[in-house]
């Protein structure tokens, strides 16, 4: 997909992943929809922030009615909003699980749901679901965030099947320790320069984007190489 003048969407905006995507989608001249419960620091006259919340269905979709009135369409969607608590099953409190699975699965499937009729519609559509590699392996302590990643890889495993033939792709990313500050809820884990960059990680999702009409990347894993140095 050529990206100039595409109309992306990405949640989860303003830091880590989500704010590299937007900045390499708007160096690719593509016109850019970041939507954050805070707001965004992106400034760019092909940058527009909207305040939504991906757990609020009703907030989501006066977003997505923004963008479609606008333009008509949505041709990307990045679903990167999440985050993750740690601590043992039986400790973790059933608030932070509920909130785990209200933003990184149940969000996912109400933007993705708001997204796909106009891309089948075109005939044409890029979704692009961030999991983990949590959502491939099982992780002591991170069990509850463990169980949503490995939804977000059954639903992008069953989606991707579910609209290929309208045209339409869905890429299940699987990034391994990235460099944000995913792990502030964290005691015993702190960001550092052997993981992944988010720049990187961007830079992988935009090649997935930009691959030939016919091509489809399913799954992308990326792990550091060296995480320990």
């Amino acid at each position: 997909m050529n990206l100039e003048n595409r109309i992306a969407v990405v949640t989860g905006a303003n830091k880590g992943i989500g704010q590299e995507c937007v900045n390499q989608l708007l160096a690719k001249g593509a016109i850019v929809y970041g939507f954050c419960r805070s707001g965004c620091s992106t400034n760019h006259t092909n940058y527009h922030c909207i305040k939504a919340d991906v757990r609020n269905l009703e907030s989501l979709s006066a977003a997505f009615k923004e963008v479609i009135d606008a333009h008509g369409k949505v041709d990307i969607l990045i679903n990167n909003a999440g985050l993750g608590y740690f601590g043992f099953c039986e400790e973790l409190p059933i608030e932070q699980w509920q909130e785990m699975f209200d933003t990184n699965v149940t969000g996912l499937f109400y933007a993705t749901r708001l997204a796909l009729p106009s891309m089948k519609t075109q005939g044409l559509g890029h979704i692009i679901n961030i999991s983990s590699i949590a959502g491939l392996e099982g992780y002591q302590q991170v069990s509850g965030y463990c169980a949503t990643k490995f939804a977000v890889r059954g639903f992008s495993d069953a989606l991707y099947k579910e609209v290929r033939d309208f045209g339409v792709k869905v890429t299940c990313v699987y990034p391994g320790s990235v460099k944000t500050d995913f792990f502030r809820h964290s005691e015993n884990i702190t960001a550092h320069d052997n993981m992944l960059m988010p720049e990187d990680v961007a830079s992988q999702i935009i090649y997935c984007l930009e691959t030939p009409p016919n091509f489809h990347n399913v799954n992308l894993e990326i792990r550091p190489l060296k995480p320990r140095g």
